[in-house]
């Protein structure tokens, strides 16, 4: 957040600064070289910010192009159709350009995660086929799901199913009594949420979350919960093969 208010302040004076500082070369600066320095702050904005911040810059950039560069100079109004068009297309260019690298940071942000994701999967997945006790697989997990999914506890319950909590389904939902809970604009429903661990088709256990009020953890948290939660299953299944 802190990152993000700050672009937003960025994308409104920078474009500001940028004017003021090719001001003193007006007369030598043609106005289409000094729209493509005032895009470069955009896309400058964009990439370190939101998509809003780079289009706060996109119409700051406009509006102290007008000011500064087009006749009559010192006033938000354009006397030329060659400036009209340049400041048009300052405007145009710089939302999309904004846009671009707003989903470029974006996409590299979910690359980052995506990394994240399967270092943790990779890890669980060989300590169960090492650990010498499923227990350390259901501590070790129990402990990844609080950071993953914003929880402010988690436990294991082993071989019981009491009571109708929500629960994790393994398609990622959850399920609130007979109807789906929408986790991306509300959270987790109050209370604890059951997420089941199956092995072999077999039941075992279900891991408890409580969750902080304001988590709302992505669809691909929440699925590679599951998958976290299925790998216990199978860790569980393999020991009691192994005692069998």
């Amino acid at each position: 957040m802190t990152r993000d208010r700050a672009a937003v302040v960025l994308g409104l004076l920078g474009p500001l600064a940028g004017a003021l500082i090719l001001l003193p070369w007006r007369a030598h600066l043609a106005n289409t070289n000094v729209a493509l320095i005032l895009v470069v702050i955009v896309v400058a904005v964009a990439a370190i910010g939101s998509r809003i911040a780079g289009a706060l810059a996109a119409v700051s950039s406009f509006a102290w192009f007008d000011f500064f560069f087009t006749r009559p100079y010192e006033r938000f109004s354009i006397a030329s159709a060659a400036d009209v068009t340049t400041a048009v297309l300052l405007l145009l260019v710089g939302l999309a350009v904004s846009q671009l690298a707003a989903r470029a940071r974006r996409m590299r942000v979910l690359a980052i995660t995506d990394a994240g994701y399967l270092e943790l999967i990779h890890r669980v997945g060989e300590l169960s086929s090492s650990a010498r006790s499923p227990d350390a697989v259901v501590d070790h997990v129990r402990e990844a799901l609080v950071g993953l999914l914003g929880l402010e506890s988690c436990r294991f319950e082993y071989g019981s199913l009491l009571g109708q909590p929500p629960r994790l389904e393994p398609d990622g939902t959850v399920l609130a009594g007979h109807r789906h809970w929408d986790v991306d604009e509300f959270g987790f429903p109050p209370g604890e949420i059951e997420l089941r661990a199956f092995g072999n088709g077999q039941y075992f256990g279900r891991f408890m979350l409580t969750p902080r009020p304001d988590a709302r953890p992505s669809l691909q948290a929440r699925l590679v919960a599951v998958t976290l939660a299925d790998l216990t299953g199978r860790a569980l299944s393999s020991s009691q093969d192994a005692r069998g």
